[in-house]
């Protein structure tokens, strides 16, 4: 299989999903391919701000139909954030598009969790993914939610954790499992791993880059979307 990711959304990201994709596949012995076409950072956190779909999803079709002309088979989003759109993009895109939300969804209606906390992006927190969680209840930090995803928007675009915003990231997803009892939380963006990776919050985190490389994984394998 191809695999056509949409990367530089933010740039941290875009390496990590390649670290995971070829410890994947390695260990499971599959062939692949990958292409990787750039996207601007900037641009998507300025349209999801103002929820302008059509004019991301036509930026995001571009990138598709490059990936296309690649010989890609599918193509992904390496963004939670990015996902805000994908119902348009979906309707414009040359290539089967691999949502990161669904596999999401399904993981945590078969691990039996029934409350998911949110942290990402403010679009991610805000909309609560985008209400594409129909099997799972998700909650988001009660307080400060313009400081925590201003501070994600930062990481996002730098490719750096202060300590700063790490101690916030981790303070916020224990108010989560504390106050409104999440059974989990979900780095609902997919640069979280920056702030995350080798520590122990003190709580069940669920990486959904992770889950969405395994997505790819398990459709490279013979699987659906």
């Amino acid at each position: 299989m191809h695999i056509g990711l949409i990367g530089g959304i933010g740039p941290a990201a875009t390496v990590a999903y390649y670290n995971r994709l070829v410890h994947r596949f390695r260990s499971v012995e599959v062939p692949w391919n990958l292409t990787i076409v750039h996207a601007d950072v900037s641009i998507l956190i300025a349209n999801s701000a103002s929820d302008r779909r059509a004019a991301q999803a036509e930026i995001f079709a571009g990138h598709i139909r490059q990936l296309h002309g690649a010989g890609c088979d599918v193509a992904a989003i390496t963004a939670l954030t990015g996902h805000f759109c994908f119902d348009e993009v979906q309707q414009l895109a040359t290539l089967p598009l691999v949502s990161a939300i669904t596999p999401i969804d399904q993981f945590c209606h078969d691990e039996g969790l029934k409350t998911i906390g949110l942290l990402g992006s403010p679009p991610v927190m805000t909309s609560h993914l985008f209400g594409q969680m129909p099997q799972t209840r998700t909650v988001i930090p009660e307080a400060n939610i313009e400081d925590l995803g201003q501070a994600y928007l930062e990481m996002a675009s730098t490719g750096v954790c202060s300590e700063k915003h790490r101690q916030q990231f981790f303070a916020s997803g224990s108010e989560m499992i504390r106050n409104q009892r999440a059974d989990a939380v979900l780095l609902a963006g997919t640069d979280l791993g920056l702030a995350f990776d080798g520590r122990d919050p003190g709580y069940r985190i669920i990486n959904a880059l992770e889950i969405h490389v395994d997505a790819l994984v398990e459709l490279a394998r013979g699987g659906t979307i």
